[in-house]
């Protein structure tokens, strides 16, 4: 009878009896026996953490003229999020072909009798010229490069400007209709009030996305975030004893598990899980590993900034490091939106010459942006692994 598969956890897992319950799942989507393998209480002490967290209190939701909120950085946050901005005429290019289109599209509907014929023509070479007058004047829209917000800014402006001069309209701008330096004066007027308004609305726009990002990052992922770097601080520091805690649950299987290329363990680990294991696999006395599975896991990233040591050479940037032969097979798996997983196939090789074998994880609506810990619902994960564990029994029988 082939020995279970031994499954380590990463980072915050601080419930035994809830990754028991996660391991049982998904050992039985795998279709093969699974040994929960739980450190999680050797790892950072997190009760405090949000007296780490910076927080912003909260501000009024409106804006009054020449003030931003009060629960946003004024400064930093329109060069970060317009931190692309482009030249001004090529800005300028983008909001007068938009302007030109929807005058355009109501000229041409004008042509055709369906437009009251009193509706002043508006020239827009005189509109852009006034518009490039007033650029630089404004906050938001002269930093962006966003292609599309510049294009609605033309087109609302254009609106803005043939509903003023509608002679339908019980507001309209009446004055624009003369002719000289009085109809020009006004006409200039108007660009620019319309102009600042739409500053405005994208100024406000910005900064309360900006706000409600920033808390939602704080929120959702800053504590997963810290988390993590808490348990990674304290593997960096309490290697010894984690490894002895996945040595016990193996020896409490059997005690030759691992011990030898004659009796190898497999393992499937999430996260710092994967570190632990390719560490102990590949340590002077290593854990022989037939078979290891990581999904979202950092080995290589952990090994390309700071060498792991053990049986691994330093990784030059060219040559890729050899595993040794504790380490027979890996399958790692990543998740496109998973910031904490990375790739192993570029970094490393395994004692015969082939690479560790990375996998993509097709990305799920349901599991929202953070997916770091989406990994053990997932049936291709599952799928993988059982195939993977499988191979070995089929290997063995043979």
């Amino acid at each position: 009878m082939k020995d279970p598969v031994f499954v380590i956890h990463g980072v915050a897992n601080r419930d035994r009896d809830e990754f028991a319950t996660a391991v049982s799942a998904l050992a039985t989507a795998a279709g093969v026996d699974m040994v929960p393998v739980h450190w999680g209480d050797l790892g950072a002490q997190e009760q405090f953490i949000d007296a780490a967290l910076p927080d912003y209190p909260a501000g009024p939701e409106t804006l009054r003229d020449d003030e931003a909120p009060e629960h946003v950085m004024a400064e930093p946050l329109p060069t970060a999020v317009f931190a692309e901005s482009i030249d001004e005429i090529q800005q300028l290019s983008q909001v007068d072909a938009a302007l030109r289109a929807h005058l355009g599209e109501e000229n041409d509907v004008e042509d055709n009798g369906l437009r009251d014929e009193g509706r002043h023509q508006l020239d827009p070479d005189q509109i852009l010229e006034y518009v490039a007058e007033l650029w630089a004047g404004t906050e938001w829209l002269s930093r962006t490069s966003d292609a599309q917000l510049l294009r609605e800014t033309g087109r609302a402006l254009a609106r803005s400007l043939l509903d003023e001069t509608d002679p339908a309209s019980d507001d309209s701008y009446w004055g624009l209709r003369g002719e000289g330096a009085d109809g020009d004066s006004r006409l200039r007027s108007l660009v620019r009030r319309r102009l600042n308004d739409l500053d405005r609305v994208a100024g406000a726009a910005v900064q309360a996305l900006g706000a409600r990002l920033n808390h939602a990052v704080r929120s959702r992922f800053g504590p997963g975030t810290t988390r993590f770097l808490g348990d990674v601080l304290v593997y960096q520091r309490h290697q010894e004893a984690v490894h002895a805690r996945v040595r016990q649950v193996i020896d409490e299987v059997h005690p030759d598990i691992g011990r030898s290329p004659d009796r190898p363990v497999r393992i499937a680990a999430h996260s710092l899980g994967g570190v632990i294991a390719v560490d102990m696999a590949t340590a002077t006395v290593p854990l022989w590993t037939e078979s290891l599975v990581t999904f979202g896991s950092q080995a290589a990233f952990f090994h390309v900034c700071d060498p792991r040591g053990g049986q691994l050479t330093p990784y030059g940037g060219n040559v890729p490091v050899h595993l040794p032969a504790s380490l027979n097979r890996w399958t790692n798996l990543w998740e496109p939106l998973d910031v904490l997983a990375f790739a192993a196939s570029k970094v490393f090789r395994l004692h015969d010459g082939t690479a560790p074998v990375d996998l993509p994880v097709g990305h799920q609506a349901s599991t929202g942006m953070w997916t770091h810990s989406a990994y053990w619902n997932l049936p291709y994960v599952a799928s993988v692994i059982g195939d993977v564990m499988r191979q070995d029994q089929t290997a063995s029988a043979q």
